[in-house]
């Protein structure tokens, strides 16, 4: 029944500059409601829809997880594509953020991110390889390093 997720909504504190932000990643402004302090944004190919809605001055913000499916060659370059627009990768699980994380019971890939209200936010590319269960979770080069001994 189910085929994707067909929209997903934050909350922000400023849908002036939540716009330009999700502008910068390439997403495509397909309805913006002013009066609403709501804007739509279109993502990829299908047109998957992020709904933002601001919320009121003072009502405290929930900030959510969500990650946005990319190509692996286009992860490999996403950390700089980020930093060139301002926007920093995350460490975690412990490690830097020198390169993509891998998911190994997936598996999938991942640069970590967040917007200006601290949703966290990921670009995320499924691997070629067989699930793995890690009691970590490893860089890419390790990944591939570990891969290669099984």
């Amino acid at each position: 029944m189910i085929d994707s997720i067909f929209e997903t909504h934050l909350q922000v504190t400023d849908l002036d500059r939540s716009i330009t932000f999700y502008r910068k990643l390439g997403l495509t402004l397909a309805l913006h409601k002013p009066e609403r302090r709501s804007a739509f944004f279109y993502a990829g190919e299908r047109r998957d829809l992020l709904a933002l809605k601001e919320v009121p001055k003072g009502q405290k913000l929930q900030p959510r997880h969500f990650a946005f499916g990319v190509q692996l060659e286009q992860l490999m370059k996403a950390s700089d594509w980020l930093i060139e627009r301002g926007i920093y990768p995350l460490p975690g699980f412990g490690k830097d953020a020198s390169e993509p994380f891998v998911h190994a019971w997936m598996p999938a890939a991942s640069v970590y991110f967040n917007d200006h209200d601290g949703n966290e936010l990921e670009f995320m590319a499924w691997l070629d390889d067989e699930p793995q269960s890690l009691n970590h979770v490893p860089h890419l080069s390790e990944w591939n390093q570990i891969k290669q001994t099984k």
